[in-house]
């Protein structure tokens, strides 16, 4: 069904810094492309939460009928340390690191980047290109570039002309920088004494002899810049001029901002038309850090084997935790957050089943059709999770007014009611169906966290000879107690 036709959706652009009014280049047709992770280590949660915002446009999308095609890239070269031009490869450091292949770290972790998403119920791209697969068309595109006199090449690497682009094109007018401010906050870094000026950045890069991935080229064995391979991919599989780009909002400078420079140089045509930005995920207020211990591994969230949580949770409540904030408000991952969204993912799961055990009445009292209009207006202004969560919960409050007789709904409008609930929650948020159940894993969480209270309270009274006992007695069990500045945590052995 084309549902499209009926709906008016309006998305944020980072570009024009306002919301528009949605308009596919094709009539039916959506191509959107969203940088995906460099496969070096554990995805982050951080990463989870964008894709997570973008599996769910997708799914909204595809709901409305659009034929769409998502594009979402795997990067597993030319990713340099802290998005330089100068420096180690992310993933051939790793490589050096655990004494193994490159490709070994990329497969590695692309099958942990799989997994996890499966476990949150992501809906696959429609291609996932890698950076490796499209090495012939990076260098076609230098090439281009090149001759279009935007580039350069000295001693074997490739940079992008900034200044001399920024004489015909705007360079920043993703980010709202200008080139003069840019200049004005440049220091010049050691070892990159080939550029033109600090500005320009990579587009191929000579392998020093130490460089373990290289690809021969024009210029030189080497490998190419990290920018470069998203509009090589993008443009490949979705045209020179497509209607979605989307990734978080660290990407926004200087990652976008080089694509739009990259396209506009290569093929004179700006190449997207809606840019959009998932914004951060922190946690406990903060940012998340491993280097602080202010971290978790989405894994963690499921086995609970975590200090910053008190138990595990299932994938679709952290699912539902993160919808409840829009795609483009920071998110703050913390414990509480986690166990309210539990109480509510369950409350939902309950009344959907209680609705099911519903029988039409002869008349309705309940405005339907109403309802069910705010929950697509709360999807069509800029896929507003929130809002439409808000809805469903006023669903929970009918479904409980229905089961207590207090309304009523006939044969027409309780249909209505049960398709438009079960789409708007598995279909276009993507959660699963789930009774609350206390697993063995709750039921020792509780019983070790009642444990670590009254240790507490012996040592608060003194009482050191208790306290010992029950932190030697649960190490017996293979329970370990870490104290620190935040508490007491554990973890199992």
């Amino acid at each position: 069904m084309q549902l499209y036709k009926n709906q008016q959706i309006k998305i944020y652009n980072s570009l024009s810094g306002k919301k528009e009014v949605f308009k596919p280049i094709n009539a039916g047709y959506v191509g959107m492309y969203v940088c995906g992770p460099t496969v070096y280590s554990n995805v982050h949660l951080g990463n989870v939460r964008t894709f997570m915002s973008f599996d769910v446009i997708f799914r909204y999308l595809k709901h409305l009928g659009y034929k769409v095609r998502y594009v979402r890239n795997i990067t597993d070269a030319g990713h340099l340390e802290n998005d330089a031009d100068v420096g180690e490869d992310r993933i051939a450091k790793k490589a050096r690191l655990e004494e193994i292949e490159p490709m070994e770290v990329v497969q590695r972790y692309t099958v942990d980047f799989h997994n996890i998403l499966n476990a949150f119920n992501f809906l696959p791209p429609s291609i996932e290109p890698t950076a490796t697969g499209h090495i012939i068309e990076q260098i076609e595109l230098i090439k281009t570039i090149i001759d279009n006199g935007f580039a350069y090449n000295i001693n074997g690497s490739v940079y992008f002309d900034v200044h001399k682009f920024n004489k015909t094109n705007n360079y920043g007018k993703l980010s709202k920088r200008k080139l003069e401010d840019l200049i004005h906050n440049t220091r010049e870094l050691e070892g990159q004494t080939d550029k033109k000026n600090p500005q320009d950045f990579a587009l191929w890069k000579k392998a020093e002899p130490q460089h373990i991935m290289r690809w021969p080229s024009p210029w030189s064995d080497g490998f190419p810049g990290w920018h470069l391979e998203c509009t090589a991919m993008s443009t490949k599989y979705l045209g020179n001029h497509f209607d979605i780009h989307g990734g978080g909002m660290d990407l926004k400078f200087p990652h976008h901002e080089c694509e739009i420079a990259q396209n506009e140089a290569a093929k004179g045509q700006t190449p997207v038309n809606y840019w959009m930005h998932a914004n951060m995920l922190i946690m406990n207020g903060k940012k998340m850090a491993k280097s602080t211990g202010n971290y978790i591994l989405p894994n963690e969230i499921f086995t609970g084997n975590n200090k910053h949580i008190s138990k595990a949770f299932e994938a679709s409540v952290a699912r539902f935790f993160m919808l409840q904030a829009h795609y483009r408000s920071v998110l703050d991952f913390t414990n509480q957050g986690l166990l309210a969204s539990e109480k509510g993912f369950y409350r939902l799961m309950d009344a959907l089943n209680t609705l099911e055990e519903l029988k039409a009445s002869k008349t309705s009292s309940i405005d339907i059709n109403s309802w069910k209009d705010s929950c697509y207006d709360a999807m069509n202004d800029d896929f507003n999770t929130p809002i439409l969560i808000a809805h469903l919960f006023d669903a929970v409050k009918y479904i409980n007014q229905l089961n207590d007789g207090s309304e009523s709904l006939n044969t027409t409008d309780l249909a209505t009611f049960k398709t438009t609930l079960n789409v708007f929650i598995f279909d276009i948020l993507g959660l699963e169906n789930g009774t609350k159940k206390e697993t063995q894993t709750d039921k020792l969480h509780g019983t070790v966290n009642l444990l670590i209270k009254l240790r507490q309270e012996a040592r608060a009274n003194k009482d050191f000879a208790l306290s010992d006992k029950i932190r030697d007695e649960l190490a017996k069990v293979g329970i370990q107690l870490k104290d620190g500045k935040e508490g007491t945590s554990f973890s199992e052995n």
